[in-house]
């Protein structure tokens, strides 16, 4: 999970974005420094922290990876401002190195391959398009909640009536320099471990 800072671009706040919402059901609620944005119905959209260079020595700007130091950094920024939400945020890694252990059609689309792909921790089911994935190949996996640098956010979904969780990434999806232009995933050497993070 990332958190964003651009004091140059929004000024000194901390966003901590969580989930979309139809702009039109969004409430504010303030408390201290923090605005709590919901929808109409409670469901908790994100966090902003205003001042945020008064709580945190933010070196970085951008997107800026959750760690469970900055995690606990904000609960006493929203102990401070007297907001008693529990801040329980999934922080394992997004980007995976994993290994797809089968490769069968998509009963609905030629050009489609439904991959089984061991992450370490599960076996996720994936529905790929690029024509080099196979089985016994080391791959990146961006699992569900990941954030690519397009900003296309991960989710569950289904590609023509099958199910997929997750995506296994090109170089250029990834945003490497130097990607090839013909499509295909990146398949990694053997030197990766599967079910570690992979920094890119």
């Amino acid at each position: 999970m990332d958190v964003f800072y651009n004091p140059d671009g929004i000024g000194d706040v901390l966003l901590i974005p969580i989930k979309d919402g139809n702009r039109y059901e969004i409430t504010h609620e303030k408390f201290g420094d923090i605005t709590k944005i919901t929808t109409k119905d409670g469901d908790v959209l994100g966090y902003n922290i205003f001042q945020a260079s008064k709580y945190f020595d933010l070196q970085d700007k951008g997107n800026i990876k959750l760690t469970e130091a900055l995690l606990d950094e904000m609960k006493q920024v929203f102990e401070a401002n007297q907001l008693s939400d529990p801040l329980e945020f999934d922080l394992s890694p997004k980007f995976v190195v994993g290994y797809v252990t089968s490769k069968g059609p998509h009963e609905n689309a030629d050009k489609l391959s439904v991959c089984q792909v061991d992450v370490g921790s599960e076996t996720l089911q994936i529905v790929c398009g690029a024509p080099n994935v196979d089985t016994d190949q080391k791959v990146v996996v961006a699992k569900v909640g990941a954030t690519m640098p397009s900003g296309l956010k991960i989710k569950p979904s289904e590609l023509r009536g099958v199910p997929s969780n997750g995506m296994i990434c090109s170089q250029k999806e990834l945003g490497l320099p130097d990607a090839p232009k013909e499509k295909g995933i990146y398949v990694l050497d053997n030197s990766h471990t599967v079910g570690e993070e992979f920094v890119f």
